[in-house]
């Protein structure tokens, strides 16, 4: 050995074998320091599988996770305190998606005795209850008095709101008095000597007619409502409206003119003429207003001089849907013509300038000499003509409502409130009407957002408004009518 010359070391002969030697000895050395890793794992690998199927899933899950975390560390990290520790936090992970499951079958097993609970309470025997669901039935001490002939709306209470575009509903007129309105709105087109309903002429059909929809409707509900009896004999009793919990309160069917009020009125009056035959229309006297169950209101193309006239409107039963714009009056001063002052800076520039344009193409118009309509032929005993605002010549002899559309009289709300003028603009418009003995309606009243429209349905209510035009007939039987909000 010790004579070895340099020509033996480069002696290609001789290296593998010292190679040999020295991936002997490390080969020996890794399976020593490695050892007990591979024992853990198989003590690992044989455990899982003694475990639940859905813990070896969580194990696998787990698992990845370790092995995309040590993926890049050298082969050292991979010792026996690593896969220990590991161990404990698939073990912990364990534990926590037990104790889940577990809460969730918890929870589940509480619904399940709840709904068994109440099963069992539906169908044990109820004795009160048997009487209840059988009282009226043949043989039963109740036969023949579950139900009263006046009882077709018993559990509605009347509200003060207007059914807009009433047709629109699933079920017209019913609907609107399931919810408790007391006024309804059909739009009517003549075609063919026939009063046709609808929005537009693209919806109207030949079956959708004013006699269809409205007035045999009435006359159906309004005989149960008055049934002839030896306690209700017609002859010397008042007759009873559509609402059996208050049967004093007309309903108020208001028929926008949408073709030529001139050629349409008389279709209107001979369509009425089943009601005004039972009695059931609300008309004026000469003097005063006789209530009944039904008023009528026209309105649209409806001509003024045709609801005024003897000729035309010889019953007095047909009433007119006055402009309320017309009507404002101030608190203060007897001049209805002065209208609200406008206060700048109050409110943006915007807004004052839109709110200035409102009053002005809503201030009401100036006096003019035009005498009222009962002293056409009359001579004034002063031997002048009496001077008179236009809107004077809408009184309850002639009108019933006095309606304008919300926006174009009040304008548009700002900061979703009225302003100081816009609630000057309101109460005045109510105090004209009221003073006139009318009704007031705004139309056209914002629906959106609910908030918005909410407050706006409380200050009507608050000022005096007196029947609200709504769209929305499930909010409005909602609606807290005495506080002013949705209960």
């Amino acid at each position: 050995m010790a004579g070895r010359t340099s020509e033996d070391s480069n002696d290609p002969g001789n290296t593998p074998l010292l190679d040999e030697n020295l991936l002997d000895h490390s080969s020996d050395f890794i399976d020593h320091v490695s050892a007990p890793v591979h024992q853990l794992q198989e003590e690992i690998d044989r455990t899982a599988w003694q475990l639940p199927a859905w813990t070896r899933v969580l194990d696998l899950f787990v698992s990845k996770i370790n092995r995309k975390k040590f993926s890049n560390n050298s082969q050292d990290d991979f010792c026996v305190q690593c896969e220990r520790r590991n161990l404990r936090r698939r073990s912990w992970a364990r534990w926590g998606l037990v104790l889940f499951v577990t809460i969730l079958m918890v929870l589940g097993l509480i619904q399940l005795f709840s709904i068994l609970a109440g099963l069992i309470q539906r169908f044990r025997p109820d004795k009160i209850q048997d009487f209840l669901d059988f009282w009226d039935h043949k043989d039963q001490p109740g036969h023949g008095l579950g139900s009263w002939p006046t009882g077709f709306t018993r559990d509605v209470r009347p509200i003060a709101c207007h059914s807009h575009n009433d047709y629109w509903r699933t079920v017209p007129l019913y609907s609107a008095l399931s919810a408790g309105c007391i006024s309804v709105e059909a739009d009517v087109w003549l075609f063919d000597e026939e009063l046709f309903v609808g929005h537009s002429t693209s919806s109207l059909t030949r079956n959708w007619t004013l006699k269809a929809l409205y007035i045999d409707p009435l006359m159906e509900i309004l005989a149960k409502q008055n049934p002839v009896k030896e306690f209700h004999p017609r002859s010397n009793s008042t007759l009873n409206g559509v609402f059996d919990t208050n049967p004093t309160q007309t309903l108020i069917l208001l028929i926008d003119f949408k073709t030529d009020g001139a050629a349409t009125w008389p279709y209107v009056v001979k369509a009425l003429e089943p009601l005004r035959s039972a009695k059931y229309l609300t008309y004026h006297n000469g003097t005063i207003l006789i209530p009944s169950p039904v008023t009528i209101v026209s309105t649209g193309n409806t001509p003024f001089t045709y609801v005024t006239s003897n000729s035309t409107n010889p019953f007095h039963d047909i009433f007119f849907d006055a402009p309320l714009s017309e009507m404002w009056e101030s608190p203060t001063t007897s001049d209805p013509g002065s209208g609200p002052s406008l206060r700048q800076g109050d409110n943006s520039a915007q807004e004052d300038s839109e709110l200035s344009d409102t009053l002005t193409r809503y201030k009401p118009p100036s006096t003019y000499h035009k005498e009222p309509r009962k002293a056409l032929d009359e001579k004034n005993p002063t031997g002048h003509t009496p001077v008179l605002l236009q809107s004077d010549i809408y009184t309850p002899e002639n009108s019933y409502y006095a309606s304008v559309a919300f926006g174009k009289a009040i304008g548009r709300m700002w900061r979703m409130r009225l302003s100081e003028q816009q609630m000057a603009l309101l109460r005045g418009h109510i105090r004209g009407a009221h003073r006139r003995g009318l009704k007031v309606r705004y139309w056209d009243l914002p629906d959106w957002p609910i908030g918005w429209r909410n407050y706006v349905w409380d200050v009507l209510m608050r000022e005096g408004v007196d029947v609200l035009n709504v769209d929305d007939l499930t909010a409005a039987s909602k609606w807290d009518w005495l506080k002013g909000q949705e209960g």
